[in-house]
């Protein structure tokens, strides 16, 4: 139920009764109308917006279990050195932001490079709870939080939590990465 819908009825509901009130109508009478349609139109609008919320509310939880899917789905490629798999979620015009390899615009790059320096060597493990999802209305959605890489090199190394963003963009049902940002 939209404003626009909920404002028209209580205009039509105020006109017809006006239309059908007597020629005799007194200020009394006419102003218990009003602020009974107003008292109407409260009511409606407050019920609006409480259905718009929680319709909201159940698309945002529908979008971040549909992110926590795909990172997983993305992340066990990660692990296991899938590189085909990582290739169809990285977007042609990706971005990837790293604070110490600086900028990379280049799929097949960063793909080599992820063969080259992270096959075998290292592992993500994302920090539980740490995920938070945002919608970006029209394009997709943005995932941030903390995740650990482990050196399968040193194992008994302490791996630290780093920070990271993944703008995810919906293109005709599916998903693909565009930007990343990677903080260590």
């Amino acid at each position: 139920m939209s404003l626009s819908f909920v404002i028209s009825f209580g205009l039509r509901l105020k006109q017809k009764r006006t239309l059908s009130a007597s020629p005799t109508l007194n200020a009394t009478s006419l102003t218990t109308n009003i602020y009974t349609n107003m008292f109407k139109l409260k009511q409606a609008f407050l019920l609006t917006a409480i259905f718009t919320s929680s319709m909201a509310y159940s698309q945002s939880k529908n979008l971040t279990q549909t992110i926590i899917e795909l990172d997983s789905i993305f992340f066990t490629a990660y692990n296991t050195c899938d590189i085909n798999t990582q290739a169809n979620f990285y977007s042609d015009s990706i971005e990837f932001y790293h604070d110490q390899g600086g900028l990379s615009t280049s799929k097949q790059d960063i793909l080599e490079g992820t063969r080259k320096n992270i096959c075998g060597k290292v592992t993500r493990q994302l920090v539980e709870g740490s995920m938070e999802v945002y919608p970006i209305k029209g394009y997709g959605a943005i995932e941030m939080g903390l995740h650990k890489f482990h050196n399968n090199q040193e194992p008994d190394a302490i791996p630290h939590s780093s920070k990271f963003v993944i703008i995810w963009h919906n293109r005709n049902g599916k998903w693909e990465i565009t930007r990343v940002i990677s903080l260590h």
